[in-house]
C-alpha cells in the first residue's frame, strides 16, 4: 500500500474507533451547533484530534484543512484534507450512516483517498492512477447506460444560505426520470457508494470541500467523472457537485445545464 495511504487509513481507523466508542452512549455525548441544523459533537473534536496527530506525527510539514479546527498551514506542497465524523447527524440521532472522510492534496491534486464506515467496517481506499478499493477489494463504476432505471444519490439543502429552489426543480426531473432517489445523509459514503457502484449518479449542493475531496479521488479512479454544476473542475470551490458513470452523467449534464439556463 501507498505509505500516505497507509499513515491515513490508519488515521481513519483511529478516528472510527473513537466514534463507535460513543455510538453506545449518545445521550452523554455534548452537542453545540454551528448554525441552524448543522451540529458539531465532542466526538467530532476528538475523531479529528486523533486524525491529526496521527497524520502530523508521520508528515509534520504537511498542511492540513480539517472540518472542525480549520486549517494548520504546512511547510511543503502537501495538504490533508479531514472531515472526521460526516453524518454527525445520524450519528447523533443513533441512524447508522456516517464515515471518517480524508484525503491528500499534493500541488492542489488529489492523490490519496480514504472513506471509512466504522458500522460497517468498510474501507474504501484510492490513489492517484491506481484504482480504488474496497475492503483491498477493486472496485468500478456501474455500466448503466443512462438515467432509465438508474438509482441516483443526493443530498437536501439544509441551510438557509443554500439554494433550494434549483435544487428541488432538479429533485422533481431526476425522480421523473429515473428508478429513484436516495438521501441516507452522508455525502463521502454516497461518493464512495457511487464509486463501489451501489447507486449510479450522485448531485449535491453547498458541500465543502472535506465532504467531497476524498470520495472525487475514489469515482475518479472507480471509471467515474465528477464535475461541478457546469461540467467543470471546480466543484472543491463551488460545493456543488454532479458524478456519476460517464453515460449517466452526460444525461444528467444536460438536465443540469437546461436548468441552470432557464434561469
Amino acid at each position: 500500500m501507498n505509505p500516505m495511504l497507509n499513515i491515513a487509513v490508519r488515521a481513519a481507523r483511529a478516528a472510527g474507533d473513537a466514534i463507535m466508542r460513543h455510538f453506545d452512549r449518545l445521550d452523554a455525548v455534548q452537542v453545540e451547533s454551528k448554525q441552524r441544523n448543522d451540529f458539531v459533537s465532542e466526538v467530532d473534536r476528538e475523531a479529528e484530534a486523533r486524525i491529526i496527530a496521527i497524520l502530523q506525527r508521520s508528515y509534520p510539514d504537511h498542511g492540513i484543512l480539517a472540518e472542525e479546527s480549520g486549517e494548520h498551514p504546512g511547510n511543503g506542497e502537501y495538504q490533508w484534507i479531514i472531515d472526521p465524523l460526516d453524518g454527525t447527524t445520524n450519528f447523533l440521532h443513533g441512524f447508522p450512516h456516517f464515515a471518517v472522510s480524508i484525503a491528500l492534496q499534493h500541488k492542489g491534486r488529489l492523490q490519496a483517498g480514504v472513506i471509512y464506515d466504522p458500522v460497517r467496517q468498510e474501507l474504501f481506499t484510492a490513489t492517484r492512477g491506481g484504482g480504488a478499493e474496497l475492503n483491498n477489494r477493486r472496485i468500478r463504476v456501474t455500466r448503466r447506460a443512462g438515467l432509465e432505471g438508474a438509482l441516483l444519490g443526493t443530498g437536501f439543502p439544509y441551510r438557509t444560505d443554500q439554494p433550494r429552489e434549483v435544487y428541488m426543480d432538479l429533485l422533481d426531473t431526476f425522480m421523473g426520470a429515473t428508478a429513484g432517489i436516495r438521501r441516507p445523509g452522508s455525502a463521502a459514503l454516497d461518493l464512495a457508494y457511487l464509486a463501489a457502484g451501489r447507486i449510479d449518479g450522485f448531485w449535491e449542493l453547498g458541500l465543502s470541500r472535506w465532504d467531497i475531496a476524498a470520495g472525487a479521488l475514489l469515482i475518479r479512479e472507480a471509471g467515474g467523472i465528477v464535475a461541478d454544476l457546469h461540467g467543470g473542475g471546480d466543484y472543491l470551490e463551488t460545493g456543488n457537485v454532479l458524478a456519476a458513470n460517464p453515460k449517466v452523467f452526460h444525461e444528467m449534464n444536460q438536465i443540469i445545464a437546461r436548468h441552470l439556463q432557464n434561469r
